[in-house]
């Protein structure tokens, strides 16, 4: 007989356990996980001139930090610092993560000095989560593109992702939170809060986690958010239409709780309470003035009057002090209690309770509507946000799929940190802040995810890794002897030479330089040599077009393959299927940059030119949708991107995304199906050769760059 989950919750708590001890010891050691940081994005969607729409003052500081090739993240120059810290508006810069959560956290709670971003350990005041609780969800995304709607199954790791969370049901799946929540603990203040929405399925189970961790006496509230206005109910129960958000805090003593207050459903309340009026037209209710607990201090006489039992609730100074506002009711006869006045035009409205029926769900005709499938109204998460935090607090969503957790935070004056391992999730939130005109941010992903998967496997070396990558390929490693690279391998048939990078590694043009010299020179010679890479330099797609070298080919090795070898017995399953795929890069090119030059501003002009795309047999989708896109890739595969964004001074390191189009936005032209070709930006006037990037991700979240000019 199986043992039931109750059973299983030990050791759901110690393998958590574990995990987490492991993360937090590497947090301190010498082998540290850090965020790459893709885009410095500054939202500008409206105007090709990247000044017009804001005021002289930050035209002024824009300009001066627009022509400053030396802008970047904080970190080794100080007046590049605080040139940095003008251009944001201070120290903080609010985060998108694209990337496994568990390792989002690792590298907040480590922080890099190095690049100015301190360890976010005990800073959180807000974690809100709405972790995906339904085993039986369709992931897919509906990708509607001009020829029609494509359904894209999620990546290979989001799949991963949800493969390991349910593969052995609830008991997983609480394996996967139980880290995470310890993690999520480390990281909030001593004022901060956790709010974790959740539905019937598992919310009692993960209850009990949150408990365990938290400790029973820091839970605050269960709150229930009816989510659906009616249901016809044709199962033998009751209808199931709200959500579960349980609310902890870290420290019973110290969090900040800001009550909250609602009008909505008072009109007969207020008709019925509010039946009093002063002399100069003001109406107020008579509300009880007794004290609810026995004080010795609260008992004392007042102009005549006769405290209650129990004593009054207000001190004598602050009796007097309402007093003298007019704010007490003293009745003619003296026998009977005094009362407090509550005017109307100062009443806020009834406290808010644990049941939240006033917030109502998106709806199709809803205007924050973004095709989301599990978006939430902003409007519950604004009441949140304003419970348990102040002005500039830091809030963090783990989960943040839409991105509504950003948006309520930006719009009510707090900082942010928003992550997800969806990278339709990661385009979703870009889009959304961008059209929100939110303040600069950066869009991160986990450095290095190859490397931190490769520590965690059992492979001793890079070259066992790169032998078992031949092995999969169909290529033969050379035999093991001095002088032979251990990252080569060969296909005989064919003569072709195959080069396997290492997961620590950026594959770019001196990494295909090498592969070409070892193609001509090595054991006299090859036909043709196959570069397979994990990780990739953005200009990638550039480097191979200038090499002209039809005898050199560029492969990727699938993301997931990490996780897919984690036992030998997975690598023999693996090598006995066949199912590992290795794809081409996809990449854009764009025609020559034409600049015109003037006195105080340039006049830049970037035309997009062509995209190459993965072949249709490597992205996760059905036949007929494979077929359809085959059909956009021969007639316009531009169409294909979701977004582009321009970088008038790359410094070579940081991406700053000062110019940006995306599919929907219509300030630029009415086609909400396809990006705009061309633009023409005015951007300051630079001194010496100005190098540009142009930058492109397409709608299944794959990202190229071209980089043009600079020394």
């Amino acid at each position: 007989m199986s043992e039931s989950l109750i059973e299983q919750l030990p050791k759901i708590v110690a393998e958590g356990k574990k995990e987490a001890e492991k993360i937090l010891e590497r947090i301190s050691s010498a082998n540290k996980l850090s965020l790459q940081t893709n885009e410095f994005v500054l939202p500008a969607k409206e105007s090709s001139d990247l000044f017009s729409q804001k005021t002289p003052e930050y035209k002024a500081t824009a300009i001066e930090n627009l022509g400053d090739p030396q802008l970047q993240i904080p970190g080794t120059d100080e007046i590049g610092q605080q040139k940095f810290k003008r251009e944001i508006g201070g120290e903080w810069v609010n985060r998108l993560i694209y990337g496994d959560n568990l390792l989002a956290m690792e590298a907040l709670l480590t922080g890099d000095e190095k690049s100015g971003l301190p360890s976010m350990r005990g800073k959180i005041d807000l974690i809100y989560i709405d972790p995906p609780f339904d085993s039986k969800a369709d992931y897919r995304t509906k990708i509607t593109l001009p020829n029609g709607d494509i359904n894209q199954k999620p990546t290979v790791l989001e799949q991963f992702a949800y493969a390991d969370t349910w593969k052995d049901g609830t008991f997983s799946y609480l394996k996967m939170m139980y880290p995470r929540l310890i993690l999520m603990k480390d990281l909030l203040s001593d004022k901060g809060s956790l709010f974790v929405q959740i539905d019937w399925h598992v919310g009692h189970y993960v209850k009990i986690l949150i408990d365990e961790i938290f400790g029973k006496e820091n839970f605050i509230n269960e709150i229930i958010w009816k989510r659906r206005q009616g249901l016809v109910n044709q199962s033998k129960s009751f209808g199931t239409c709200h959500d579960s958000i349980y609310y902890y805090v870290k420290n019973k003593e110290s969090y900040i709780y800001n009550p909250q207050f609602t009008k909505v459903g008072t009109e007969d309340y207020v008709k019925e309470r509010f039946r009093f009026k002063e002399k100069d037209g003001r109406i107020y209710k008579l509300g009880d003035l007794g004290s609810p607990s026995y004080s010795p201090s609260l008992i004392y006489d007042y102009k005549g009057y006769k405290p209650p039992a129990k004593g009054w609730a207000l001190s004598k100074e602050t009796m007097e002090r309402f007093d003298r506002e007019g704010r007490i009711h003293f009745p003619d006869d003296k026998s009977k209690r005094l009362m407090r006045k509550q005017f109307l035009d100062e009443w806020k409205g009834n406290y808010i309770q644990s049941i939240w029926t006033d917030i109502f769900p998106i709806n199709s005709q809803a205007e924050e509507r973004i095709n989301y499938p599990t978006q939430k109204p902003a409007k519950l998460i604004e009441r949140i946000i304003n419970t348990v935090t102040n002005k500039n607090s830091i809030v963090i969503d783990f989960f943040a799929g839409s991105g509504t957790t950003g948006a309520a935070a930006e719009k009510l004056g707090r900082r942010w940190i928003m992550s997800d391992l969806g990278k339709p999730a990661c385009m979703i939130m870009r889009k959304r802040l961008i059209d929100q005109e939110a303040k600069p941010f950066f869009y991160q992903s986990i450095g290095d995810y190859q490397k931190e998967q490769f520590e965690k496997s059992e492979f001793r070396s890079i070259s066992d890794l790169a032998h078992v990558v031949m092995n999969l390929y169909g290529a033969m490693p050379f035999p093991m002897q001095q002088g032979t690279p251990l990252n080569l391998g060969y296909i005989k048939q064919s003569s072709t030479l195959v080069y396997v990078d290492s997961p620590n590694k950026l594959t770019g043009i001196w990494t295909l330089k090498r592969a070409q010299m070892l193609r001509n020179t090595y054991m006299g010679g090859w036909k043709k040599v196959i570069v397979l890479g994990w990780n990739f330099a953005t200009d990638i797609g550039q480097a191979i077009s200038s090499l002209k070298d039809e005898k050199l080919e560029v492969l990727v090795i699938p993301p997931d393959l990490l996780d897919r070898l984690k036992t030998k017995a997975s690598y023999d399953k693996l090598i006995k299927s066949g199912q590992i795929r290795f794809s081409s890069l996809q990449y854009l090119s764009i025609k020559p940059i034409e600049i015109k030059e003037g006195k105080e501003n340039d006049e830049i002009t970037v035309k997009l030119d062509n995209y190459i795309l993965l072949s249709p047999d490597a992205l996760p989708l059905d036949d007929k949708d494979k077929e359809k896109l085959q059909n956009i890739i021969a007639e316009d595969p531009l169409s294909l991107l979701e977004y582009w964004s321009i970088d008038p001074d790359y410094d070579g390191e940081v991406f700053r995304s000062k110019w940006q189009d995306y599919r929907g936005n219509t300030a630029n032209d009415d086609d909400k199906f396809r990006v705009v070709r061309e633009v023409t930006l005015t951007v300051p006037k630079k001194s010496g050769k100005r190098k540009i990037c142009v930058k492109a991700v397409d709608v299944f979240g794959y990202e190229s760059a071209v980089v043009e000019g600079g020394s």
